[in-house]
């Protein structure tokens, strides 16, 4: 690649869109990232550059791995899909059939479909979150276990921001009896020579690029003003909006969420740990497969993860929002995967499935176009400009396409 301050590979057919990529970096928008795109199985692009660090003292690396928050949940939900095609998961099941300790104080009737769409009601912790144990999954789980939801379960989506994971988790490891990060990396990294973790070992930390947060005060501020506006003057999209900041759920799922400033996410304890709706630490060349596989029929080599009956099920519509959390925004989730999130690139064309990170990362597979996709970064930006590197990268990739 003979693009100034990056590398890799692009075929000649994308270059616009590695110019792009470049121009992320080159001009300090990115400190550091990676972008790659598989297409009818082969990778087409393949690119890094910038910086692991906001000192900018160490170059990004081919190997550098970076949390990719939220980006997490597709990845559990491709082990979900797995359980449910052995018929080991039945998603119409309540889930106390798999986690007995789960059904009460209101909790009884949750089924797993409910974990997997966002309808749980159970998008935040009822008592303090406990940050500085990260590692105990347990400690999470049976806090879970044992609170009331916040709303009544299956009657509305709202986005399990953090809660996600140790939700799903937990009944995969009922199930299976290995934790999630275990699970994926036997089941589903290792087969396929996928380089993501859900909780990394300790010969990873020295490639894990740093992750520098931002505070969103003043956008949450301009969305509370919103509780304040007569209906007459709003549109029924807006209203939903107005309806989602005045019920504060985003306040529950968000704010409270225990991940302001560089720590907890920078720190040794934080990547150790399983976190599974939020810490997953991989390549962009890995998820880029991993979608790829999904998006070209589920094998690879040989290795059969899942059946295309099983991709088209998880991944057609299963909750249409409006999304209490995600301020009344129409949200549209399959089983545990992304088909619709406003303001980025997943759902602008049809087939499109994955998910997003709060960091501006994006992952997606395409069903109808064969390919995986998959930007990640570490800077942040305020939530105007979260996904413009990875709106503007996927619209040229499609231009050319």
């Amino acid at each position: 690649m003979n693009i100034e301050g990056i590398s890799g590979y692009c075929d000649p057919r994308f270059e616009k869109v590695a110019e792009i990529f470049s121009s992320s970096i080159n001009s300090g928008y990115e400190l550091g990232a990676s972008l790659a795109v598989e297409h009818q199985g082969e990778m087409v692009i393949n690119l890094w550059g910038g910086y692991q660090d906001e000192a900018r003292s160490k170059l990004w690396q081919e190997d550098t791995i970076v949390n990719v928050f939220s980006v997490t949940k597709g990845v559990v939900a491709t082990c979900a899909a797995r359980l449910i095609e052995q018929g080991l998961l039945d998603i119409d099941q309540k889930v106390s059939y798999y986690w007995p300790e789960y059904g009460c104080n209101g909790k009884q009737d949750t089924k797993v479909i409910d974990l997997l769409c966002h309808r749980a009601g159970m998008f935040g912790f009822q008592e303090e979150l406990p940050v500085d144990e990260w590692r105990n999954w347990q400690k999470f789980t049976d806090l879970l276990a044992a609170q009331a939801p916040f709303r009544v379960p299956g009657e509305s989506q709202g986005y399990h921001a953090l809660t996600f994971g140790w939700l799903v988790g937990e009944v995969i490891r009922r199930i299976d009896g290995r934790s999630v990060g275990t699970y994926f990396s036997e089941e589903i990294a290792k087969p396929l020579g996928l380089d993501f973790k859900i909780g990394v070992v300790d010969s990873d930390l020295s490639r894990c690029a740093d992750t520098v947060m931002v505070r969103n005060e003043s956008a949450f501020t301009v969305l509370k003003m919103m509780a304040y506006l007569p209906d007459m003057l709003l549109s029924k999209s807006m209203r939903d909006v107005k309806g989602a900041v005045k019920s504060g759920d985003y306040s529950v799922a968000f704010t409270a969420r225990g991940l302001d400033g560089d720590d907890p996410v920078n720190s040794t304890e934080w990547r150790l740990a399983e976190v599974p709706a939020a810490n997953g630490h991989g390549t962009a060349a890995s998820l880029a497969k991993l979608y790829g596989i999904l998006s070209t029929g589920g094998s690879r080599n040989g290795y059969q993860l899942l059946n295309p009956e099983t991709i088209k099920h998880v991944t057609s519509v299963h909750s249409d929002g409006p999304d209490t959390v995600l301020f009344g925004l129409p949200y549209q989730f399959g089983l545990g995967y992304m088909v619709n999130s406003p303001m980025t690139p997943i759902g602008t064309n049809p087939g499109m499935f994955g998910h997003t990170g709060i960091g501006g990362e994006v992952t997606f597979g395409d069903l109808n176009n064969n390919l995986g996709f998959s930007f990640v970064n570490n800077r942040q930006h305020s939530l105007g400009n979260l996904y413009k590197t990875a709106n503007n990268l996927t619209k040229a990739f499609y231009k050319a396409l």
